[in-house]
């Protein structure tokens, strides 16, 4: 990376000083930096879907001024002026670095649906070095570089001009305009084999967009040398246009990877659309999405490993709030689990949880939530699952109150280590109802499991 590079980085719940003195997780920003900031928050809070308390807060306090909080969103916001400030998620265990935050989240990304994180190679990827947006790219170049390989694809395109020669068809009308004296040329339409595609307009635009960006000189040098092969095609002005265009069939499915990258890059497609007039590129994921994401993948693996006959459902729709008159408001967890008409309800939360605050952190509506998520699928369990958090160890909550006519109604709270999430699901495996009905009694051997918060129902 160059070293004239302005680079920020911060995790969630720290932030930004307008040129101050840092504190506590905030970092001082140059005041043309935090305005710019300051703008572009503001303008995805009027009259956008995303509110500015997900994205980035601003807020003011005594003695300090004014200052830029990150919350929800993680990833990477690039200024015109080749400013980059880096947000990561805040991870939770013994020596994270920012190297191994960074591997994490883009392990989390490649559980994305519709994104072309999926199949990238993080072994390929220098972490350590690479900035998020540096990252992004050299996964970019990658892909690329497997599609020059395999060779471009060109089309006929038809082809309306006033030649010296004749070739396909004479169009009369135009001929008399052009060459009623000059009839030493013809007006002629023809269908012409050529590389100046849509799809391989929208490649070198985007090409053309990092080169600009990018501050690492591998990158561009990479770059650089893919650009000689898109020689002879135009560079895409009019994005949504080429994008309509682009043919969706078997022939270039090839293409389908490079293309998601470039509506990532030329769009901004994380998640959501940002505005603003002095940010270039804005990638910003919402972690709850991500955090449910690749929960789900690890598991829909770890029962394919098993081999058992457990079915997982994600974004279930199957239950209603109420049934009568008709079926109205859908339930809708993330992760249901079911063998032999027995269910396993889980919920992620993306949130760190504390011993300092009421419940842990543990909110009314998500308690309310999995009640009912317990109620209307009858489930043998329901769980909570939360990343790791610092000094949270063998917590339970229990009812006073029992009464052994109706079923007992058990969420579980669920810690996920992201340093070592496969051992952590294991374990949650091999605790489900569906393996062990008494596993209420036993612990998670990596001591990052809440015993049950037990809830009874009775009429």
């Amino acid at each position: 990376m160059s070293p004239s590079t302005k680079t920020f980085t911060i995790v969630e719940y720290g932030g930004f000083v307008r040129n101050g003195l840092p504190f506590d997780g905030y970092q001082s920003l140059p005041e043309h930096i935090f305005d710019a900031l300051e703008a572009f928050i503001l303008a995805n809070h009027t009259g956008s879907d995303t509110e500015a308390v997900e994205l980035l807060s601003l807020s003011v306090r005594r003695g300090i001024g004014k200052i830029i909080t990150a919350r929800n969103y993680v990833g990477l916001i690039t200024m015109k002026d080749g400013t980059l400030i880096e947000i990561l998620p805040k991870i939770c265990g013994d020596n994270v670095s920012k190297e191994n935050t960074k591997r994490i989240f883009l392990e989390m990304l490649r559980t994305l649906k519709n994104t072309p994180f999926k199949n990238f190679n993080m072994s390929n990827l220098n972490t350590d070095r690479l900035s998020l947006f540096e990252i992004f790219i050299s996964m970019f170049i990658a892909e690329i570089t497997t599609l020059v390989k395999q060779g471009l694809k060109s089309v006929y395109n038809m082809v309306e001009a006033n030649e010296q020669f004749f070739k396909g068809k004479l169009n009369i009308s135009q001929d008399i305009k052009f060459n009623y004296i000059n009839k030493t040329h013809f007006f002629v339409r023809y269908d012409e084999w050529s590389i100046n595609r849509p799809e391989n307009r929208l490649l070198k635009a985007t090409l053309c967009f990092l080169y600009k960006h990018t501050q690492d000189n591998q990158n561009k040098l990479n770059i650089s040398r893919l650009l000689f092969f898109f020689d002879g095609i135009n560079s895409s002005t009019d994005y949504e246009t080429d994008f309509s265009k682009c043919t969706h069939d078997r022939s270039m499915s090839h293409y389908e990877k490079s293309l998601s990258w470039c509506k990532v890059f030329l769009r901004g497609n994380s998640f959501t659309a940002f505005a603003g007039s002095e940010v270039a590129v804005a990638l910003l994921f919402p972690m709850e999405k991500v955090f449910e994401s690749y929960i789900a993948a690890k598991l829909r693996r770890h029962i394919s490993h098993i081999k058992s006959d457990i079915l997982m459902w994600t974004q279930d729709t199957r239950c209603y709030l109420f049934d009568h008159p008709s079926k109205e408001f859908n339930l809708r967890p993330d992760i249901v689990l079911e063998k032999e008409k027995k269910f396993i309800v889980m919920d992620t939360k993306w949130k760190l949880l504390s011993e300092n605050m009421k419940n842990y952190g543990i909110s009314h509506s998500d308690m309310y939530q999995m009640y009912v998520y317990a109620k209307k699928y009858n489930a043998e369990k329901v769980v909570l699952i939360y990343p790791l958090s610092e000094n949270i160890h063998g917590i339970s909550f229990e009812s006073d109150e029992s009464d052994d006519r109706v079923k007992r109604i058990k969420v579980e709270v669920f810690l996920i280590d992201l340093l070592r999430p496969d051992n952590n699901l294991q374990s949650l495996l091999e605790n489900s109802a569906f393996v062990d009905h008494n596993s209420n009694k036993r612990q998670n051997p990596n001591g990052n499991v809440l015993p049950f918060l037990e809830v009874f129902n009775k009429k």
